[in-house]
């Protein structure tokens, strides 16, 4: 498939993010929360993100999460953003996964990548150049054990299998769904065709490869024979709205300092880019990035649309959650996205004129008879009409005589 999804989707990344410096227990309570309420906005789907080291990141587990959240919503999808597959033994993350599918009623969603925070590897004593590696291993079992009703033995140099299969069967029809994660390499999107799966772009939009990242999906999709689809590519945004654009930025401006990996430091010269655009404190200046998105409603529909034009098409938005904005404020960004950016994007926009644009253009003629019908009614009912209706008929009939005269002039 190629071009844009017909109906785009809008879902949050949750990796978490927090400032340093407040009570860890009410900031994952805030993750939860906020989960919930933006299933009442009408949101798609919500990946919450895996991370051990930097006490910024909170959520260790993001399958505790998904089974938390699984008793507090009913229709949002639920997906790990990313589960990082070196840390784990293959056999557990796919027979975790399996349970969750049943406990949600296929809503949960696998979202896999090698690893984005070094730290955690190295205090788990993993070379940073094999993360990639393990991964490709780690998601090549755990594909085989969900799709292959054959036991699975295999040997790597840090996992091994004998005869390993899952104990239950699916409740999603034939799996849920995966996905791998990218930020500028192919690497990601190669193992995204080589079996067949969604892509999570969970940075680069600001790179010069993101232009290129499906096309290297497509790429391993042929060398494979395996099918890849737009509408399975989400790409992470960071978004704040407001109703003009001088409130959105005088929003997030305090808080911008504690976004992403190079914010929040001690030492602004230990502050590293290249993930979620420049290590600027400039608001005006990141503003010019593809993936910040400050602003009005109309501000946003045009920078996702210049996204979609760049990249030739994708499925879904996700909103990077940033706490750079009192929570009153990200709420009502969160709301003016569904009401008046979604919309835009999912196809409703087009119908709704047309149908307000049926009822205005044809007022005199198909509806036109309406008041005609009116007066008839109180005629054969023998009713005198009412004064409102006496002077609303005058009006349209003064109306009509004047229109009348000046097609005669």
């Amino acid at each position: 498939m190629s071009g844009q999804p017909r109906r785009m989707k809008f879902g949050v990344f949750i990796a978490p993010w927090h400032a340093i410096g407040e009570h860890p227990t009410l900031a994952i309570k805030r993750d939860m929360d906020l989960v919930v309420a933006l299933e009442e906005l009408g949101f798609d789907e919500a990946w919450i993100g895996e991370h051990h080291s930097y006490g910024r990141e909170l959520i260790s587990n993001p399958m505790i999460a998904i089974a938390a959240l699984a008793e507090r919503t009913k229709r949002i999808r639920l997906g790990t953003g990313v589960v990082s597959l070196p840390y784990h033994h293959p056999l557990m993350v796919a027979d975790d996964l399996l349970q969750l599918d049943h406990m949600t009623q296929g809503r949960v969603m696998l979202g896999v990548g090698p690893g984005a925070l070094t730290s955690d590897a190295y205090m788990m004593g993993i070379p940073t150049e094999m993360q990639r590696e393990r991964q490709a291993e780690a998601l090549a079992a755990i594909m085989h054990l969900a799709r292959n009703e054959e036991p699975l033995t295999m040997k790597t140099d840090w996992f091994e299998m004998n005869e390993a299969k899952l104990q239950m069967a699916w409740y999603s029809d034939p799996h849920p769904e995966f996905a791998t994660a990218v930020t500028v390499t192919p690497s990601g999107p190669t193992l995204a065709g080589k079996y067949g799966i969604s892509l999570l772009s969970v940075a680069g939009a600001d790179s010069d490869s993101f232009s290129r990242v499906w096309g290297w999906a497509e790429e391993s999709a042929r060398e494979h024979a395996t099918q890849v689809d737009r509408k399975n590519w989400r790409v992470v945004v960071n978004l704040h709205l407001a109703e003009t654009r001088e409130e959105a930025i005088e929003d997030v401006r305090r808080g911008y300092a504690n976004r992403a990996y190079y914010g929040d430091v001690r030492d602004a010269e230990q502050r590293v880019g290249g993930i979620f655009g420049d290590a600027t404190d400039d608001i005006e200046v990141a503003m010019q990035a593809r993936s910040v998105i400050i602003g009005t409603p109309e501000d946003a529909i045009k920078k996702i649309q210049d996204l979609v034009d760049l990249s030739g098409g994708f499925g879904t938005i996700l909103c990077f959650a940033h706490e750079w904005a009192p929570t009153h404020k990200i709420m009502k960004s969160y709301e003016l996205l569904m009401r008046y950016v979604a919309p835009v994007f999912q196809g409703h926009m087009d119908r709704l004129t047309w149908a307000r644009d049926f009822v205005e253009d044809n007022r005199r003629g198909i509806f036109g008879a309406t008041p005609a019908a009116m007066l008839k009614a109180f005629q054969d009912a023998n009713k005198e009409l009412p004064d409102v209706l006496k002077q609303g008929f005058a009006a349209l009939q003064a109306q009509r005589e004047k229109a009348e005269a000046s097609k005669q002039s």
